[in-house]
């Protein structure tokens, strides 16, 4: 009898050992635990020539920003992926899209791939969550685009809590709050180990503007999960930010020094940029004083770790720290990167990273009403960058703080009224007058 995956999918071994190793690895990626890498290799030391174990390796790598053993898996991979069975064989050369950084024709190469294998949840977990390649695709639209996916793939998933969880993210995120709640709960009634299941709590509760049920949730669901878990620091951003809008500055802070700086972030270098840079810059919103030394150390992080533009999301990040540093040739370099990226079809997002940037710098030079004419005209549609609702309130916050500092509280409160349901708890200083 052949051997078969967690979702019931065949798997090209004949070895036990390995179709077990193989199974506990993907069950540690899907949910961002600690060890993938690790029960891959076991399952390649049982059986050499498992091509899904190689190539599940390279993207589990790929997640960890580790690009030169990417490159040596995924050869691996391909190196005994002759004569594989049609689904075994799509899934190795979608991952290697992924791998080359094709990321458009791994975007054409999905929905077929998923039409044929609904349940190939390796294939279905790289564009499910928030900023996969859905939402990194810098498309016009593509919350619903997820949401529409996910939705598809939803029969073949019945009552999985692992699907579950990011299914209700999705609903969330397209502003379904209702409908999203009793997904998450359930998702997490059956694993309540399962960190997607976490986030997407933490999301709506954001959402609502309920900063205290997100601060109790995330402070004791944090005790259980691993530190070295891929989810664990950006989760505690999620915290800090709900001790931002609680008004508990200290623990935001302490946060921020303890669990997510770039220094001991348990997550790939792009999020070491995002969670630091986008906490740095929320924290100067809510009225407390800037920290020199960090911007200069998140500059010379982010220009270390990405040191080309390519991932619009992390581009924003990196141009804001960039210009708090005032290093404006280097914010120059990347924005010729992007130009150049776009003009060969490369940067799906186009103008967008440009006119936030323009916006922060002219906020930074406290020249608020250039940064609202920036901003206002894309601010329906940030998607394009990529990131969360929450992530991209960074943005909307600045454009939010630009009304308050030219004295337009009209334009702050009818954005508030689109925003968020409870805007009191928004941590923007100066708020509170325009109610």
């Amino acid at each position: 009898m052949m051997l078969t995956d967690r979702y019931d999918l065949p798997l090209s071994t004949t070895s036990s050992a390995a179709r077990d190793a193989y199974v506990q690895g993907c069950a540690a990626k899907l949910t961002m635990y600690p060890g993938a890498i690790e029960a891959f290799d076991r399952a390649i030391s049982a059986d050499p020539r498992f091509a899904l174990a190689h190539a599940a390796k390279a993207h589990a790598l790929l997640e960890r920003g580790n690009a030169a053993a990417v490159r040596q898996s995924m050869a691996a991979a391909n190196a005994v992926a002759a004569g594989l069975p049609a689904r075994e064989a799509s899934h190795i050369a979608f991952l290697g899209l992924l791998v080359t950084g094709d990321t458009e024709a791994a975007l054409a190469a999905l929905p077929a791939h998923l039409n044929a294998w609904p349940r190939d949840a390796l294939v279905v977990s790289t564009a499910a969550f928030t900023n996969g390649l859905i939402g990194s695709s810098g498309r016009a639209g593509q919350k619903r685009l997820l949401l529409d996916l996910l939705d598809s793939l939803a029969p073949s998933y019945g009552d999985d809590w692992w699907f579950t969880a990011h299914h209700g993210m999705a609903i969330s995120e397209n502003g379904q709050h209702d409908a999203a709640g009793p997904k998450i709960e359930r998702s997490f009634a059956q694993n309540p180990s399962n960190p997607w299941a976490a986030h997407a709590r933490a999301h709506l509760c954001y959402e609502q503007g309920d900063a205290n049920a997100a601060r109790d949730f995330l402070a004791s669901w944090l005790t259980t999960y691993p530190r070295d878990g891929l989810l664990y620091s950006h989760l505690n951003w999620h915290l800090a930010l709900g001790d931002l809008e609680a008004g508990d500055a200290a623990s935001a802070f302490r946060l921020f020094k303890e669990a997510f700086s770039p220094d001991v972030h348990s997550g790939p270098p792009r999020a070491r940029v995002n969670d630091a840079v986008s906490f740095l810059w929320r924290w100067e919103l809510a009225g407390h004083p800037r920290d020199a030394a960090l911007w200069r150390m998140m500059h010379d992080f982010a220009n270390d770790a990405l040191p080309g533009a390519g991932v619009a999301f992390s581009d924003m990040h990196i141009a804001l720290a960039q210009i708090v540093a005032g290093n404006d040739t280097a914010l120059q370099a990347r924005a010729r990167q992007i130009d150049e990226l776009a003009r060969d079809g490369r940067y799906p997002s186009g103008s967008f990273v440009q006119a936030v940037s323009h916006a922060f710098a002219a906020f930074e030079r406290r020249d608020f009403s250039t940064a609202i004419e920036a901003l206002e005209p894309i601010a329906e549609e940030l998607e394009r960058i990529g990131g969360s609702h929450a992530q991209l309130d960074l943005v909307r916050f600045t454009l939010l703080k630009a009304y308050l500092g030219m004295d337009r509280p009209d334009e702050a409160r009818r954005m508030l009224s689109l925003r968020r349901p409870h805007p009191s708890a928004i941590p923007v200083a100066g708020l509170a007058w325009v109610h």
